[in-house]
């Protein structure tokens, strides 16, 4: 290259430096096939799971979970829904090993909520979950505040929201229908996880390492404790009990089962009020 034609090389490269503030690291040129939109809304999936502590996920056998995502700042609900699907593979949840950052519950399509944002910048948000929300009287409640980054998906399980607590069922006596005095009944009950999985003895949910017992109540005093014991053919915990005299509880009694795993945090309560009438009359020869 001749002289004159170096110098005119240096020139131009000079008057390239002088026009960028950034000089060689300046912005990313439009023609650039991933241009710096910083002013322009990203869309941002977001990934949300609900599951029962200990268990399973949430899914529409216990009638899912109602998910609610806010701007922390604004408090502008940005989505809402019902986290929908199964439970998920019990074999996968709740027996294979595995490393700290692998899935646990987004296997063979387990349930959850996604929803995508548009976010134009770092968003606060707090994410709450209420379920189970086929079963009002066991309903819980949980959430987490955590930051959202414009572009930035979230994968894998996503946002895991964990419930505590039992589903606790009496099954037998009926509820609404009143005692009869003196009776000798049967309490039946059904234990279950928040996410539906059944209590058992020597199950993933061992009933052994829960306290659960009946009570009879009587306004708010608790007049017996009864021990409840595992019936495989019904898959139900029973204990029977005689029905007091009206006169000893005018205003009915309340039956409730308490489940209580203070290692697992998992507490639940299943109440049911009844009538008691008077003994049955004697029977008429006729």
């Amino acid at each position: 290259m001749t002289p004159s034609g170096k110098t005119l090389v240096l020139v131009l490269l000079s008057l390239f430096l002088c026009s960028s503030p950034h000089g060689l690291a300046g912005p990313i040129g439009l023609d650039s096939p991933h241009p710096l939109r910083q002013n322009e809304a990203q869309p941002t999936r977001v990934i949300v799971r609900v599951v029962s502590h200990g268990s399973m996920v949430l899914g529409r056998e216990v009638g899912g979970a109602r998910i609610t995502i806010t701007d922390v700042a604004s408090g502008e609900v940005l989505a809402t829904g019902i986290q929908q699907g199964e439970a998920g593979d019990q074999n996968q949840i709740m027996r294979t090993p595995r490393m700290m950052d692998e899935p646990q519950y987004s296997t063979r399509a387990s349930a959850s909520f996604t929803t995508t944002l548009g976010l134009r910048k770092p968003t606060l948000v707090e994410i709450t979950a209420e379920g189970p929300l086929a079963y009002p009287t066991a309903l819980q409640k949980a959430s987490k505040t955590l930051w959202l980054i414009p572009g930035e998906d979230l994968s894998n399980d996503g946002i895991v929201l964990r419930l505590y607590g039992y589903l606790v069922q009496i099954e037998q006596p009926k509820p609404g229908k009143p005692l009869i005095a003196k009776d000798d009944v049967t309490l039946r009950v059904s234990i279950r996880t928040l996410s539906g999985s059944l209590v058992r003895p020597h199950g993933d949910w061992d009933s052994r390492k829960i306290h659960m017992y009946g009570e009879i109540m009587i306004g708010n005093r608790a007049i017996e404790r009864l021990q409840l014991f595992y019936d495989e053919g019904s898959r139900t915990f029973q204990a029977p009990f005689f029905v007091p005299l009206p006169q000893d509880a005018p205003d009915g009694i309340t039956l409730r089962v308490i489940a209580a795993d203070p290692a697992g945090g998992n507490f639940g309560i299943g109440q049911e009020p009844f009538a008691v009438l008077n003994e049955r009359p004697p029977s008429r020869n006729h």
